[in-house]
């Protein structure tokens, strides 16, 4: 009788509490898988700052980590759409290396002799035409795929074969640089950072726009007689938001400028060097702030537009989709020229950081970008996907790279370990969707 009595407080305390946990993310509404990849990433962190006595979770660390993720990041959100559509791009990595070239050889070698080297229209020049280029390649692709039948993995296997090949023939294997001045701020460093006041301004503005977009969610909801979230729920969606945004910025202005960039810039604004030396934060990298803007646009346009409805429509039943009236092949052309432009945004970003484009720009980067997606929760079957698991999913691929070349980890160990993490991302993808149904 005792042992009866004191183990059903117990279960009852169980029962209570799995309830409380229920009750919470019901009243806010948070996606329990992607505080999972938050909670994962949160372990990966942890663990390799431990093994690597604290290199790890260094501002410094961060801030790399951060700009190093950007190009994958960008890519990945266009992959989202297109594995939801249950396509696959294998391309994404070598037409970045393509356009890339194209963008560099504009810029070193056609566009000089005619405006000059640091004209005020270079950069744009030269992006506007890498974006056009990443998109005509982009709607080709499609086109095959949506008008002659051919299946999207092998028109994007041999996109990747054709488009790695056609950047060495762009200048037979050499690597061109240098990029221009305005150009090489998109791909951060000490030039390419908004400072510390600015990050702090860009914070608070996050921070307005959380609480705007939860006030116009539940304007919404009034409106149409949706259920309401409870007051408190909303206070805490907008507490924990804001401290998460004004977290990142504190880590992104705890990053001083190395002392040799210091000391350059104190010469060149007048500024006498002290005997401690200048702290001067960096603060937020502007392809960090790329890749936010395009997550932004990809989530409104996901979320927000009739094509978006149409990509999910198509991803959960093509042939319903067909008889419901949306045209499905042009869908499909206009999704991979969308696929194409976010490529020549990330070859942008990742020529612009090396200051140079190389004939191995982009290899292996339609791995990580189809890892990222897949590992932020898109489903290879179709239908499901999110921009903002496919942000977290690239920053976990690159927190794995990172905290492994801080361990010294040989590249082909590096290589196993992250196919290990994608056969399991996609195990686990697997499990979820039979619980759920």
């Amino acid at each position: 009788m005792a042992d009866h009595s004191l183990a059903t407080p117990a279960h009852g305390a169980r029962a209570s509490n799995v309830s409380a946990v229920k009750r919470f993310f019901q009243a806010t509404e948070i996606d329990t898988r992607l505080l999972g990849m938050v909670i994962a990433l949160g372990f990966i962190w942890v663990g390799f700052d431990i093994l690597s006595n604290g290199l790890f979770l260094t501002p410094r660390n961060l801030w790399n980590l951060s700009v190093q993720a950007a190009s994958v990041s960008v890519m990945a959100t266009g992959m989202v759409l297109v594995i939801v559509t249950r396509n696959i791009d294998l391309s994404v990595g070598s037409i970045l290396g393509f356009v890339g070239m194209i963008m560099a050889v504009l810029q070193a070698r056609i566009l000089p002799p005619i405006i000059g080297f640091e004209h005020p229209m270079m950069w744009i020049i030269a992006l506007g035409a890498g974006i056009l280029v990443g998109t005509a390649i982009g709607a080709l692709h499609g086109a095959i795929i949506a008008f002659l039948g051919v299946p999207a993995f092998i028109v994007t296997l041999g996109g990747l074969l054709v488009w790695r090949g056609a950047a060495w023939m762009v200048t037979s294997g050499a690597t061109v640089a240098p990029m221009d001045t305005t150009y090489r701020l998109m791909g951060g460093g000490a030039d390419g950072s908004i400072g510390v006041t600015a990050s702090w301004v860009v914070g608070l503005v996050a921070c307005l726009m959380i609480v705007l977009t939860i006030l116009n969610t539940r304007r919404q909801r009034r409106r149409f007689g949706f259920p309401l979230r409870p007051v408190w729920a909303e206070y805490f969606l907008v507490i924990s938001g804001c401290i998460a945004v004004l977290g990142a910025v504190w880590v992104a202005n705890s990053y001083y400028m190395p002392v040799n960039l210091a000391r350059r810039y104190a010469e060149a604004n007048g500024i006498a060097w002290p005997e401690g030396g200048l702290q001067i934060g960096l603060g937020i990298a502007v392809p960090v702030l790329i890749a936010i803007g395009i997550a932004m646009v990809m989530a409104f346009i996901t979320n927000r537009t009739r094509f978006g409805r149409y990509v999910f429509a198509i991803g959960g039943n093509p042939e319903a989709a067909e008889l419901a009236g949306i045209k499905v092949k042009w869908v499909i052309v206009k999704l991979f020229a969308l696929m194409g432009a976010l490529c020549a945004i990330a070859a942008a970003i990742s020529t612009a950081r090396l200051n140079a484009a190389t004939n191995a720009q982009g290899t292996l980067d339609e791995l990580y970008t189809i890892a990222a997606a897949v590992i932020g929760g898109t489903s290879l079957a179709g239908g499901v996907g999110t921009i903002a698991g496919a942000m977290l999913g690239a920053i976990v691929m690159q927190s794995l790279n990172s905290g492994m070349v801080l361990l010294g980890l040989d590249t082909p160990l590096q290589s196993i370990v992250i196919g290990i993490v994608l056969v399991v991302a996609v195990w686990l993808d697997t499990v979820y969707r039979s619980r759920a149904k």
